[in-house]
């Protein structure tokens, strides 16, 4: 009985020696395979880029997303020693380029810049080509800049004053044009509204250029304008500026009043931003925004988004991430507030 039982024993001990070793193994296998897939990303960070980056713009040639986004490729370009191609992908809101983005590999070659309409859209939308939060990481934002409210030069309006006072005196409001459903320019118009409590009619375009055509000609009333696009029209005396959507005036039009100087509080800024695929490795998506930092940093940058109206917002992933969730939580209260219909 003896003998037996010291058999047995033994062989329990074989059993889980076996049994411990192919776990082990596996393991240690495992560990090995993660070591690797993370020195093979710091890797690929180390030598990115090795080859052109594609930057999808979500807008039109000539909105204030196309104009900072081609300053910021430049820069990247001369950082990076290999050209950043700006091209541009617009329509419906900018879903359609964030939706080339959201499927491209994951490997730091192709990246979207958005405005705040990348936060609009979840809440503007009943379905979306994508999901906000799952197919894309949040690199880094960029820039920030208010809006300017601009009207057409024979609408009659020459202040912000003189714009509620007219559009609650019109049946139906004014026609009040923005940059396509959910963009910044839309919300900034509905948070207007809701701080004035006008009404108007919404007439949506693909971005700023098709809207200054039909202000210029007076086809449209009025638009809050990224102040880049808006500036040459300004001071051609083409369309009249009557408020900035910040609290205080820009120093590009120190003569505009702010918004907040005729409804109290009032502010608006129209943010951009960029985002990669899901999936990319993380050491390369803190590889590109620390990048972006040093670019952003730059006098020369700085000067560059000034002369756009812009101010540089720099927000590493983490922080960038957690912008972005509040954002889409406040874009969607102002559309349940404005009493608006995902398309």
């Amino acid at each position: 009985m003896n003998v037996q039982r010291v058999k047995v024993q033994c062989g329990l001990r074989s059993v889980t020696s076996a049994m411990f070793g192919a776990r082990f193994g596996g393991l240690v296998g495992l560990v090995l395979a993660l070591g690797s897939a993370t020195a093979m990303a710091q890797s690929a960070a180390a030598g990115f880029p090795n080859k052109p980056v594609r930057l999808i713009i979500a807008f039109t040639a000539g909105s204030a997303t196309d104009i900072v986004g081609r300053a910021l490729a430049a820069k990247l370009s001369d950082a990076w020693g290999q050209q950043v191609l700006a091209e541009n992908r617009p329509g419906a809101g900018g879903t359609i380029g964030s939706a080339l983005v959201a499927k491209s590999a994951p490997d730091g070659y192709t990246l979207l810049i958005n405005s705040s309409a990348h936060a609009n859209n979840p809440s503007m939308y009943a379905k979306l080509p994508y999901d906000t939060l799952k197919d894309f990481i949040d690199v880094g934002s960029v820039s920030a800049a208010p809006n300017v409210l601009i009207v057409a030069s024979n609408a009659g309006i020459k202040s912000v004053a003189d714009f509620i006072a007219k559009a609650k005196a019109s049946a139906g409001g004014l026609n009040f044009a923005h940059a396509g459903v959910g963009s910044g320019t839309h919300f900034n118009s509905e948070k207007f509204r809701l701080a004035t409590s006008i009404d108007f009619t919404n007439v949506p375009y693909k971005g700023s250029p098709e809207v200054m055509s039909d202000l210029i000609s007076g086809r449209v009333t009025s638009y809050f304008s990224p102040i880049a696009p808006a500036l040459p029209l300004i001071r051609d005396n083409k369309v009249i500026a009557v408020g900035v959507s910040s609290q205080r005036r820009s120093g590009l039009l120190p003569e505009v009043p702010a918004v907040a100087e005729t409804v109290p509080g009032f502010e608006f800024l129209l943010w951009f931003g960029i985002w990669a695929p899901a999936g990319t490795p993380m050491e390369l998506v803190n590889r590109i925004s620390g990048d972006m930092a040093k670019v952003l940093g730059n006098s020369e940058m700085k000067e560059t988004l000034a002369k756009l109206g812009n101010e540089p917002l720099i927000m590493p992933p983490p922080q960038f991430a957690a912008f972005v969730r509040r954002e889409i939580e406040d874009a969607a209260k102002i559309i349940k507030a404005a009493g608006i219909k995902p398309q």
